[in-house]
């Protein structure tokens, strides 16, 4: 099978089976595992599949910048949303991530509900400027163009003083065996950095990450409370987490 072959083929694989074992392919294609991880890079170099341990997995689409991303799954994040909202309580605190899910949060907050947030993005604020019974704190550092956050030692120093009653964590890829994945490692660390701080953790995921992964690991499964989704609950991902013990959240409805 030609080089041109083998990839149509390892593509085709990802999109059926949602995922690429090497050793499987090798013995499949009789060739060596050495040549199917050589394609494999190839495929990650073209931005087509995120290489794991053993093979790959598909590439999370929320690695593009921040204002394509505010397009992508808009009604997925407006349900996402609107259950993590729900979560927090009257007078409670929040740490709030960034990103264009967590700004779906930010939204669906009651205007009127008091509590307090807690946050890293100048755009969750700004958000929240009409919500006259938050008390709003923004944690600042070397602003992450990508996602709108702010990173970096000050960024983690400056979570590292604060308490919270919940996080709301956003991520880029969510996998069962992955984990929990974003694409930079300083945003990895951040991330890690506030769901430290708080008593629950619930990751935000729209359906289009599911299923997929990036570079950096940001938290085990162990670490999290839960899963907000709007996936299909009977796919067998979200079947995959469920049975790790992850209580899932489905965001459905209107």
């Amino acid at each position: 099978m030609l080089a041109a072959e083998r990839r149509e083929h390892l593509l085709g694989l990802l999109a059926r089976e949602g995922k690429i074992v090497a050793k499987d392919v090798a013995a499949e294609l009789g060739i060596s595992e050495d040549s199917v991880r050589r394609d494999l890079r190839d495929l990650a170099a073209d931005g087509l599949c995120q290489r794991v341990y053993g093979g790959a997995l598909p590439v999370s689409p929320a690695v593009v910048d921040y204002a394509a991303r505010q397009s992508v799954a808009q009604d997925g994040k407006r349900k996402v949303g609107a259950v993590a909202a729900a979560l927090v309580p009257p007078g409670g605190t929040l740490i709030l991530d960034g990103g264009t899910t967590a700004l779906a949060v930010a939204r669906a907050l009651p205007q009127d509900l008091a509590c307090t947030v807690i946050t890293h993005s100048p755009t969750i604020v700004a958000a929240l400027l009409d919500h006259p019974q938050a008390e709003l704190f923004l944690l600042g550092g070397r602003i992450f163009k990508h996602s709108a956050v702010a990173c970096g030692a000050a960024a983690v120093e400056a979570a590292q003083q604060v308490s919270a009653d919940l996080c709301l964590l956003g991520v880029t890829g969510v996998h069962p065996e992955a984990g929990l994945t974003t694409a930079d490692a300083e945003e990895a660390a951040m991330k890690r950095a506030l769901a430290a701080r708080a008593a629950d953790t619930y990751v935000l995921a729209s359906s289009e990450k599911i299923g997929t992964a990036s570079r950096f690991r940001v938290l085990p499964w162990e670490k999290v409370g839960g899963l907000i989704t709007d996936a299909d609950p009977h796919d067998p991902v979200i079947e995959g987490i469920r049975a790790l013990g992850v209580e899932v959240l489905p965001a459905e409805g209107e």
